[in-house]
């Protein structure tokens, strides 16, 4: 399964990172996302602009240090992580997801996709924690 592994430096303080990312009543700055449904405690679903959805389940929750779940759709399923390091001037943030196509020929795509996923994912953090 191919695996996209991103550290991104953030000028915010490590609570404001986590706050932001784990808070999953607030996703209006995700450009990639129309909706999140909490189901429970450890369920939830993401609802892109497009209509597709994707099923979470949280694996790790340590506040200000870890959050993981795994994911699954009718295209691919797989696993996403986060760390998060306070460091001086803000917090690193260290990303790592796996994501296995569930159709053959969607194979090669996927370390492209991934790459093009965290980066977007990253690049609207960013702007949400800058505002």
């Amino acid at each position: 399964m191919p695996t996209s592994r991103v550290t991104v430096h953030l000028p915010c303080p490590v609570e404001r990172v986590w706050q932001t990312v784990t808070d999953l009543t607030n996703t209006s700055w995700r450009s990639d996302l129309k909706r999140v449904e909490v189901l429970d405690e450890v369920h939830f679903a993401e609802h892109t602009k497009s209509g597709y959805v994707t099923n979470f389940t949280v694996t790790a929750r340590q506040p200000f240090r870890r959050w993981a779940f795994t994911m699954a759709n009718g295209n691919m399923s797989g696993t996403w992580e986060g760390i998060f390091e306070a460091a001086e001037g803000g917090t690193w943030l260290h990303c790592a997801e796996t994501v296995n196509a569930k159709r053959w020929w969607m194979r090669p795509f996927v370390p492209g996709y991934l790459k093009r996923q965290q980066r977007r994912y990253l690049d609207d953090l960013r702007r949400e924690l800058l505002k």
